[in-house]
């Protein structure tokens, strides 16, 4: 399956949430998000459309394939 191309940082975030990830501090457009088992640190920036590359590296970081990935921003 294919990564969305329209997602903001706020969409991101929300999706890796419903993964069990916490929103841990922010600074500047940098979103610092954290899971403790496994662990997984994810840097999401806060833009209003996330490039197709830093999406994937950071479904990549979160440990989610990119069809969990889907799923999570379906519900």
């Amino acid at each position: 399956m294919k990564l969305p191309t329209d997602l903001s940082g706020r969409d991101v975030r929300a999706a890796l949430q419903r993964a069990g990830f916490l929103f841990r501090r922010q600074k500047g457009s940098h979103m610092v998000l954290r899971r403790d088992e496994p662990f997984a640190r994810v840097i999401v920036p806060d833009h209003k459309q996330i490039r197709q590359g830093t999406l994937r590296r950071i479904v990549a970081d979160a440990g989610l394939t990119v069809d969990e990935f889907i799923q999570l921003l379906q519900r």
